[in-house]
């Protein structure tokens, strides 16, 4: 059996590393010591995670319920432990000092009344979180507090710094998947392509790690799409223009691109699930596309891939915040539903009846999908043209404008679906300015008449491998004082810790930027920053880990130079 201590040990040394590969041989040795039982406990631990990517669990420890267990385990009151967050900024060295100030004899006995085994477990400590998150109606609160009071009895000072930091999901040790996918192979001997396609599928990398434990790469190649186990989508690269795609692909399928949500059907009989773009299983709030799928989609069990379109009574698209509104209604969902009727465009098909059609042609999954489709006003598959003359697919273009719709998708008639991929098999074309995604990890509150907003956000792209958001720029332009208030409320949960007027948050939101050029920097951990960045959106639908990377900004700062360079010459 694992301690949590040795996990905790193996953070500590982690933690220390800048080298992407000494941490990576770090993470094969723990993965390579551990039980199969506790094999995906530690593959999503040590990435700060308690349930893998797909599930729809939360652990539901809020910032008040943390630093009250705190209190009751170190005996400190809940405003020391506020002052010393305050003074560290991070919530596991705050539990280190707060800890290491307590008789610890004396508080494990006095305010609880179970006694903690002397050195507790991983699998014990995953346990406890899991009755947390599963805990609910009255009294869940005090129930919290204790299991997370007896977790932090149980531990060390030292231990306690990364518990506390699991209890909010954000280990902070750079480590993210392309670090621990790259531990498994070498943990396994098994491949990393082999390991990524797997991961892909599943959506876990606990249950790929198993496999590579138990079988190798044979038992990694077995691993499917499921129903009901959402799986990342297939994304989109921006084309410059739509000749230059043409170039690229000869003969494309095109498709209007919608103005709405991107949601994957999940059917299983009678049983339907739809997933937003994030993963969240929103299906309560959309009755009238549970129903249609029920009615419309002929087959027992299937998973489709499409974009949801709030309409008005002209029948063109809705703002965005209108769908969101969909997306998000919890009550009184059905008269929501009559005030903002839903148009599910159907234009994928990953899986039909048992078999996967993720590695088929393009141009056959969607002839199945068009013979399993019954197109009513509400649910219906995207018309889609296959064609070879740039003309044709600009007069789709500006049909799809004039609709009111973003642009067009330009695909590869004879590509696989490859989840969570972004290549240039898809490609879009919009009329509007190229933007990036960042999430928001930082702000600063404003001054004068703006004191009480934050008046500016810092703003990130993603490391995958590592795990982490780079800083890349701060933005404040183009926001209203009406949209700082609906921002700063937005935004008041996700607080960590405040120094001075700068902020730093959860990252959890992403926000759609403007820019005029992305240009080399050394103020920014990233090493760019943007120049007269400018918020665009904030993109509710996104999750932060599908923000641009840090390998988009350097592609695009490269393509930039060669411009400059052909301009100029």
């Amino acid at each position: 059996m694992t301690s949590f201590k040795q996990f905790a040990d193996a953070c500590k040394n982690i933690e220390k590393i800048t080298s992407s590969l000494e941490m990576t041989d770090q993470v094969a040795d723990l993965l390579a010591k551990v039980d199969t039982d506790e094999l995906p406990v530690v593959t999503h631990f040590i990435m700060g995670q308690i349930f893998p990517s797909w599930s729809s669990q939360e652990l539901g420890i809020g910032e008040s319920l943390l630093y009250t267990a705190l209190s009751k385990a170190s005996g400190l009151s809940v405003d020391d432990i506020e002052n010393i967050i305050r003074d560290t900024g991070d919530i596991g060295e705050t539990a280190v000092r707060a800890l290491s100030k307590l008789s610890r004899n004396q508080v494990t006995f006095s305010s609880f009344v179970e006694e903690p085994t002397p050195q507790i477990t991983i699998l014990e400590v995953s346990d406890r979180l899991k009755r947390i998150a599963n805990v609910s109606g009255k009294g869940s609160q005090n129930q919290k507090v204790k299991n997370l009071q007896y977790l932090f009895n149980a531990s060390s000072p030292e231990e306690a710094r990364y518990l506390s930091r699991l209890a909010v999901e954000e280990l902070r040790i750079g480590v993210g998947e392309g670090i621990v996918r790259d531990a498994i192979s070498k943990a396994f001997n098994v491949p990393v392509e082999k390991l990524e396609r797997s991961f892909m599928l599943t959506n876990d990398l606990g249950a790929v790690a198993v496999a590579a434990q138990q079988g190798g790469e044979e038992e990694v190649s077995k691993l499917d799409i499921q129903v009901n186990r959402p799986v990342r989508m297939m994304l989109a690269q921006v084309t410059p223009s739509i000749e230059t795609a043409f170039n690229e692909m000869g003969t494309a399928a095109i498709e209007w691109k919608f103005d709405g949500a991107r949601v994957q059907i999940h059917k299983d009989k009678e049983e339907v699930n739809i997933f937003s773009r994030k993963l969240e299983n929103v299906t309560n709030s959309l009755p009238d596309i549970v129903e249609s799928v029920k009615n419309q989609l002929n087959a027992d069990t299937a998973i489709i891939d499409g974009e949801a379109v709030a309409i008005d009574e002209d029948g063109r698209p809705r703002a965005f915040q209108d769908i969101l509104r969909r997306f998000r209604r919890k009550y009184d969902v059905l008269s929501t539903s009559k005030e903002i009727p839903i148009i599910l465009n159907m234009f994928d098909l990953m899986y039909l009846d048992g078999e996967s059609y993720i590695d088929l042609p393009l141009k056959y999954r969607r002839e199945i999908l068009g013979n399993i489709v019954e197109n009513t006003k509400s649910i219906k598959v995207d018309k889609q043209i296959l064609t070879s003359d740039v003309e044709e697919a600009n007069r789709v273009y500006n049909n799809a404008l004039s609709a009111g719709h973003e642009g067009i998708m330009i695909k590869n008639p004879e590509s696989p679906y490859s989840p969570g991929k972004r290549g240039k098999n898809w490609l879009k074309k919009k009329p509007i300015m190229e933007t990036l995604d960042l999430v928001v990890i930082g702000g600063e509150w404003g001054y004068g008449r703006r004191a009480n907003l934050i008046g500016s956000y810092a703003i990130a792209c993603y490391d995958r491998d590592r795990g982490q958001y780079l800083p890349i720029g701060k933005v404040a332009t183009g926001i209203t004082d009406e949209k700082l208030e609906e921002l700063t409320s937005l935004f008041s949960d996700l607080i960590v810790s405040e120094k001075g007027r700068k902020i730093e948050f959860k990252p959890e939101i992403v926000f759609e930027i403007g820019f005029e050029e992305i240009q080399k920097s050394n103020n920014y951990e990233s090493g760019y920053a943007l120049r007269f960045p400018r918020l665009v959106n904030v993109r509710d639908d996104k999750s932060p880990e599908e923000s641009d990377t840090i390998e988009r900004i350097e592609d695009i700062y490269l393509k930039q130079r060669s411009r400059n360079h052909n301009n100029s010459s």
